[in-house]
């Protein structure tokens, strides 16, 4: 329930400020119990233990919902590294809890069981549309000023919420306790809700890099010298880039305009980089001797990362040191190393072979070495924040090298 790498990974007042929100929030929570009671008093459903059982059906509703919360919190660093698709994926979930709730007067025996799912996707939606938020919003930031585009966009929120109200309550009054005429309502404000919602996320330009975007810009610096525009390259992201088989082409009619903006062999070289990436991979499972072993200590010993294509996949171990922009340049490293797999024809041979002078690791680190630099200039200059490094939720693995002292000579 702590951010990855805590306590390095927060500042030091994090813990303090979390133990006193805990604690109010179980002082508001009894606060609410005791409210919701009040209300099912004060709308005449009678006294003694039927409005304390509806209360607590109602809290127990809603406390499954928070569960849920706890639960989603482990997929954190996800959200930060695919924004767009996560929180798409929350309005789908935020429009079935819906759903389910309309359909609950036609079982109202289940009204527990739906209202807890319904609770449960509510409040796992709510969630991730809070944490992408901030993404977009610190995109938005151009000028440190996060407080006052946060502010706006709540002010903006309440309007709109207003607005809807008005009009959910006109509706309803003509809907009156028909169930089928209200799900046929929902069916088509569902509908226009989720086109909104595509439309708002093709419209956001995030200037972070992702494994994909990241891929996108370097495959096409190596094939054409140019940083890609970052409006380009968030036109041509997919909005769940990891599941290509689920992916809806939410994009296409973007993709028709740009289509002479970004090369096809960059488009195809950033999806297959990104299936084929494994960030965090551990040493042991693609060195077996200590041949290839000595050769990529020997090799990256400059680096606080080393790559090994191993069964089609580029796996990148990491030390244990190693920051964003490590593996920001591991990638730009992969994406050199597909370039000679894809243009050059050099075929990957032994650990040890491409360690060697002329072999594939050491002409692409020498070739990351001296151009990294100015990739991260030219990519600065147009808007990308390359010194923030990759954006990415690499496995736990790291590794730590010893040095053992000499044993003394008598």
């Amino acid at each position: 329930m702590l951010p990855e790498g805590y306590p390095n990974s927060v500042s030091s007042d994090y813990l303090e400020y979390s133990l006193w929100r805990a604690l109010q929030g179980i002082a508001s929570q009894i606060n609410g119990v005791l409210a919701t009671q009040s209300l099912l008093y004060a709308v005449g459903l009678g006294k003694g233990a039927i409005p304390t059982a509806a209360a607590v059906n109602w809290v127990l509703k809603d406390g499954i919902g928070y569960l849920s919360k706890i639960l989603l919190s482990n997929f954190g660093r996800h959200f930060d590294v695919n924004p767009k698709g996560w929180r798409l994926f929350a309005d789908l979930l935020e429009n079935a809890a819906y759903g389910m709730e309309i359909i609950t007067p036609a079982f109202p025996q289940l009204f527990v069981l739906i209202g807890a799912v319904a609770g449960a996707g509510r409040s796992a939606s709510i969630l991730i549309q809070a944490a992408t938020r901030s993404c977009f919003y610190a995109g938005f930031a151009v000028q440190r000023n996060s407080a006052e585009v946060i502010a706006k966009g709540e002010a903006q929120g309440m309007v709109s919420k207003f607005f809807g109200i008005m009009l959910g309550i006109a509706l309803a009054n003509y809907i009156g306790s028909s169930t089928p005429l209200a799900l046929a309502s929902f069916s088509v404000v569902m509908g226009f809700h989720m086109y909104c919602n595509l439309k708002s996320y093709q419209s956001i330009q995030l200037r972070t890099l992702n494994p994909y975007r990241a891929s996108l810009v370097f495959s096409e610096y190596l094939l054409s010298g140019q940083v890609p525009q970052i409006k380009e390259v968030n036109d041509e992201e997919p909005l769940f880039p990891s599941l290509p088989f689920v992916d809806i082409d939410a994009y296409t009619a973007v993709q028709e305009e740009a289509s002479g903006s970004l090369s096809v062999e960059a488009r195809n070289a950033a999806a297959e980089i990104s299936r084929r990436l494994q960030l965090g991979y551990k040493l042991s499972k693609v060195v077996k001797n200590k041949e290839d072993a000595y050769a990529l200590f020997d090799l990256f010993k400059d680096e606080e990362y080393m790559i090994i294509e191993n069964k089609g996949r580029f796996c990148v171990v990491l030390r244990e040191g190693c920051s964003p922009q490590d593996m920001l340049k591991s990638l730009f490293h992969i994406n050199y190393l597909y370039w000679l797999e894809k243009y050059v024809g050099i075929e990957p041979r032994s650990i040890s072979d491409e360690c060697k002078p002329g072999g594939r690791l050491q002409i692409s680190l020498d070739y990351v070495q001296r151009e990294f630099i100015h990739i991260k200039r030219d990519g600065l200059q147009n808007g990308w924040l390359t010194d923030e490094g990759l954006i990415a939720r690499p496995l736990p693995n790291r590794i730590r090298l010893c040095f053992s002292e000499p044993a003394p000579t008598s």
